[in-house]
């Protein structure tokens, strides 16, 4: 019996790391991030994090890529970082739509472009269930991390 290829190896290429908007801070990836931090929650809000309607999300510096990315060391919060930031690219669009996968492939290097959508989409689902990375509240949580039943 063959294995099948492993879905992802991260090459802390920082793609995944640039833009705006897309790091959601759930209340249990804050308080990870409050001890990885050594502060409060205030502090962190105040420093790093933004409201956009009911999510916090991590500001991104001058450079679009998330303030806490640093070239060459990758993330500087990494064992506290946000679920979604965990979870990539196993996201419900990757999981879901073959051509959502086609696309990350193009923009993620450490996604084997031999990799079926079916392989990737059943290693998704269980890296996001071993790892208790599946989010179920809209208002507060990565949609991404929501995968529909």
């Amino acid at each position: 019996m063959s294995q099948e290829p492993q879905a992802f190896s991260c090459k802390m290429c920082g793609h995944c790391c640039k833009g705006k908007g897309g790091i959601v801070v759930s209340p249990s990836d804050l308080k990870r991030l409050c001890a990885t931090l050594r502060m409060e929650e205030e502090e962190v809000i105040r420093r790093f994090g933004e409201y956009v309607g009911t999510k916090l999300k991590i500001r991104v510096g001058e450079d679009g890529y998330c303030i806490f990315f640093r070239e060459g060391k990758g993330c500087i919060v990494h064992e506290g970082k946000p679920s979604i930031c965990k979870a990539w690219p196993f996201f419900r669009g990757n999981i879901e739509d073959p051509v959502s996968l086609h696309l990350a492939k193009d923009f993620c290097p450490g996604i084997p472009k031999e990799i079926s959508h079916a392989d990737f989409a059943a290693q998704g689902k269980r890296y996001l269930q071993e790892n208790g990375l599946l989010a179920n509240d809209r208002s507060r949580e990565a949609n991404a991390l929501i995968l529909d039943k």
